[in-house]
């Protein structure tokens, strides 16, 4: 209890405070969509070549247990890529007791206040996206959810119980925690994580320095359940570059892929990223970027 308390502590101290709506309709504008009678936000970044006869990629980008939806945008560091590749760049506030801090997901037995309250994350999702495709051009086989420990958690959640929505995932250290899990079409999956993370442990359990109890899936068995629901080889020849093991399940049903970036001796945190998540993160191997291989695989694996 003493360590949960010192976490929202520090949480409370170090987390920025999201900023608030533009009129201009900036790029990083907050906005607000009404779901189920509580009011949701999210950050919202376009391209800067932003042209609404183009048809868009959207990504959304889910942050961590105990974050916000501006922590989660340093961490990912997607919006210089944005600006490059043309896609829409999405970042969501999860659910807490406060307004904007120490936010969490249903991710199906983690995490927090979105668990303990059995908050509906999913249909927000689904009713954001609906929401966005109202708003912008965004192409419907192009859409791609990717997040950070709770936010990865939430990103397999969401293809096992919206695979009609999201041609790919990418879950940064967070694993498979839905009890049953029927997608609806096959769903590509590119997982990052690190071997000595000792808050969502790679081979599974309850981390040595986990905030929340809870017995995590393991790396190996998340990948397994995909590359049998994906019909994809059950084999692959890993390739090592540094402190990265790659290892590519592929082909797969329907131009899907399943990927996993194994970080060796690596711990909680977003490969190449500036620094540490939160108070609590590791630092990351500055060998790969999550990033960049994440829209590189959302690129070549829209939805058929």
């Amino acid at each position: 209890m003493n360590r949960l308390i010192a976490w929202m502590s520090a949480i409370l101290i170090s987390s920025l405070a999201c900023s608030q709506a533009n009129p201009k309709g900036a790029p990083e504008t907050l906005y607000y969509l009404n779901f189920e009678g509580t009011e949701r936000s999210y950050l919202l970044h376009l391209p800067e070549n932003y042209d609404e006869r183009v048809s868009r990629a959207l990504i959304l980008s889910f942050h961590g247990g105990g974050g916000n939806a501006e922590n989660q945008r340093r961490v990912g560091g997607f919006d210089r890529l944005s600006d490059q590749q043309g896609f829409i760049i999405v970042y969501s506030n999860g659910s807490g007791r406060l307004e904007d801090k120490i936010l969490t997901w249903n991710g199906g037995d983690c995490c927090g206040y979105a668990l303990e309250q059995q908050i509906e994350d999913v249909g927000f999702v689904r009713a954001l996206v609906n929401d966005l495709q109202t708003r912008f051009n965004i192409d419907p086989k192009r859409i791609y959810a990717t997040g950070l420990s709770n936010g990865a958690i939430l990103s397999y959640r969401l293809a096992c119980e919206a695979a009609d929505v999201f041609a790919a995932i990418a879950p940064v250290a967070g694993t498979l925690m839905t009890r049953e899990c029927n997608p609806s079409s096959p769903v590509s999956v590119i997982h990052f994580h690190g071997t000595n993370d000792t808050h969502l442990p790679y081979d599974g359990g309850i981390g040595d320095d986990s905030l929340t109890e809870v017995n995590y899936t393991s790396v190996p068995d998340s990948i397994a359940f995909w590359i049998e629901a994906n019909s994809c080889p059950s084999r692959a020849d890993p390739i090592q570059i540094e402190d990265i093991v790659h290892l590519s399940y592929a082909p797969c049903a329907q131009n899907t892929a399943v990927e996993l970036y194994k970080i060796i001796e690596g711990g909680h945190a977003w490969p190449g990223s500036s620094g540490p998540a939160g108070p609590f993160g590791d630092m990351p191997t500055e060998s790969i970027s999550a990033t960049q291989r994440i829209w590189e695989f959302f690129s070549a694996h829209p939805k058929r």
